[in-house]
């Protein structure tokens, strides 16, 4: 009774802990619809220190998330202001802030459409690196007419470099025996279970793309910055670069602090207006051709994200969007934007599925793809009219892998002995406790054989790409976007901007209609979300884990249980490389 007692205490507080979230979410919501109106004459600021983000959380409370700007707004936004007579500059924030290729791209494309428009545009900048790497960061602050910093930073444009921990020594200490499974040689997502250091074939994929990325930062600040190409990568090898060393070699504009450049910035009445509220108060063209706009962002995953919107790319909640967005007569084309590095085969083929149904009903489907769309992201898009890619974009990655850690000997060290029943002869194949008997291993691979078969073969006819040059292309390798156009796996190099002129080609739109982009699937308000579950029989995380206490407890009092959740892999997954490529 006493449990009982207390887990209905959980229940009913948990319960009161959300309708007082959504209380407050509703007063915050209601305070923030009242915009100050804009001034006259205004500088968009941009803090791009921030963040950019492909998406805010999909959940009910994603938008208590933070301040960090989603790129979509950002794109737009600039365009609307290129050409808006208030405003007359753009200025923005850049330290050093966490952005991929991808994304660094975009807004690069996106400043020098607004710069098109003849307008000032500024970076500030109090250091780019400051005993770190900035590589990316100066990368995007070349895209502005002028780089400000200030006199005591420094700018770190020294390269990018790509490193993994390999646990193989440790694995074999504790008495960890890995046992997985790969499609194939370039499928090295688990090489850091399985090796002591990158196997030849993963190094020159991994040095194949920061090859591609050293080359088109470089050509990119080069161009920005009129210096030549050799200049800028003897400048790299130099690099970091103290202030004034940074100025002379005509990377940075001016040495100041920012209330100089704010002071020079407001003169004539003019106002400084963050983008993010600039945005808020922009109305949609009344003729404009709705598109929507379904992302796909984070590992591929079934189920959903719960009440804060997680993470993952749910094939649950992107099945569900591309049904509602085909149904709706308003909606004329689907732009997919994906950001992901890949996950679970089932739900990649499910989400891949409804791109092909889209299309069969008349709806144009183009992907832009983000930082990476690689293995299972790359699997979701490949059905699609049309695929866009940055040139740094990672993508292929065509394969799999499968398997466990096997953990018997390290329960042996340990004193803890296991026993079982069982009924059936591979019911136990993925046990941590024991390896894979032949029969189970056989059982392995012929999966393994079938999910490969299956990626390569609807990559081959979603592609038009023979068996044979897939054989080449495929394999688990990754692509640089660049790369990816020239052997088949997308069609153009771009953004949204590009991605915008082939839906409205693919639509039979004239080429200037203007498009706005509809959210799908639409967020729902807390109190949408709660019924939703109610309607369906579940309860949200919080009041789940309260009304299955008994289970937690047991779980806490099993001794095992942290070591399997921590190390057990199950399923079988289409995953990028786990090599993390970084600035320097």
């Amino acid at each position: 009774m006493r449990i009982f007692g207390r887990t209905l205490v959980a229940i009913l507080a948990a319960i009161g802990g959300l309708c007082l979230l959504i209380a407050v979410f509703g007063a915050w919501t209601a305070f923030s619809l009242r915009p100050e109106p804009l001034p006259k004459k205004l500088v968009l600021r941009l803090d791009l220190n921030a963040g950019v983000i492909e998406a805010e959380p999909t959940g009910p409370f994603g938008r208590f998330g933070g301040d960090a700007n989603v790129l979509t707004d950002v794109v737009e936004a600039l365009d609307q202001a290129a050409r808006d007579p208030r405003v007359g500059a753009l200025v923005a924030r850049l330290d050093n802030p966490s952005l991929g290729m991808g994304r660094v791209q975009e807004l690069r494309d996106a400043i020098a459409a607004f710069r098109k428009s003849g307008k000032r545009t500024v970076v500030y900048s109090t250091s780019l690196g400051e005993f770190g790497g900035a590589t990316l960061s100066y990368y995007l602050a070349s895209a502005f007419q002028e780089v400000w910093l200030q006199p005591s930073g420094d700018v770190a444009l020294t390269g990018f470099m790509a490193e993994s921990p390999f646990l193989k020594g440790s694995l074999d200490m504790l008495g960890i025996t890995p046992e997985f499974g790969a499609r194939y040689e370039y499928k090295s997502a688990i090489e850091p279970l399985t090796r002591s250091g990158f196997s030849d074939d993963g190094r020159r994929s991994l040095a194949t793309l920061l090859e591609a990325w050293t080359r088109q930062t470089v050509g990119g600040i080069a161009a920005s910055r009129n210096l030549q190409p050799a200049a800028v990568r003897t400048l790299i090898d130099r690099a970091p670069l103290l202030a004034d060393e940074a100025k002379a070699a005509g990377l940075v504009d001016r040495l100041a602090y920012w209330d100089e450049l704010e002071a020079g910035l407001t003169a004539n009445d003019t106002k400084i207006v963050d983008l993010a509220d600039y945005a808020a108060q922009q109305q949609a063209d009344a003729n404009a051709v709705k598109v929507a706009l379904i992302r796909g962002v984070g590992t591929v995953q079934q189920g959903d994200g719960g009440p804060g919107g997680g993470d993952g790319m749910s094939a649950e909640h992107l099945t569900q969007a591309f049904r509602d967005a085909v149904k709706d007569r308003e909606i004329k084309a689907i732009l997919f934007r994906i950001d992901s590095p890949g996950g679970s085969y089932t739900a990649s083929d499910a989400i891949w599925r409804e791109v092909g149904n889209a299309r069969a009903a008349g709806k144009p489907v183009v992907v832009s793809m983000g930082d990476v769309a690689a293995s299972g992201g790359y699997f979701a898009a490949m059905a699609a009219d049309r695929i866009v890619a940055q040139p740094g974009t990672i993508t292929g990655s065509i394969g799999v892998f499968a398997g466990k850690l096997v953990m018997a000997d390290l329960w042996k060290k340990l004193g803890v002995t296991w026993d079982s029943v069982q009924q059936g002869e591979n019911a136990a194949m993925w046990s941590v406790n024991n390896r894979f008997s032949p029969a189970a291993w056989a059982r392995v691979n012929a999966i393994l054989d079938h999910i490969y078969g299956d990626f390569t073969g609807k990559a081959e006819k979603n592609r038009n790409i023979s068996a044979d040059d897939m054989d080449h292309l495929a394999r688990g390798r990754i692509w640089p976007g660049e790369e990816a156009l020239k052997v088949g796996l997308v069609d153009r190099l771009g953004g949204y901007a590009e991605a915008f002129v082939l839906l409205r080609e693919l639509a039979r739109l004239p080429s200037q209609m203007p498009l706005t982009l509809v959210q799908f699937p639409r967020q729902k308000a807390p109190y949408e979300y709660l019924s939703g579950l109610l309607r369906k029989g579940r309860l949200p995380t919080e009041i789940a884990d309260a009304a299955i206490l008994g289970g937690r407890l047991r779980q806490i009092l099993t001794l095992s249980a942290p070591f399997t959740e921590l190390l057990e892999s199950r399923g079988v997954l289409l995953s990028e490389p786990a090599a993390a490529a970084r600035q320097r």
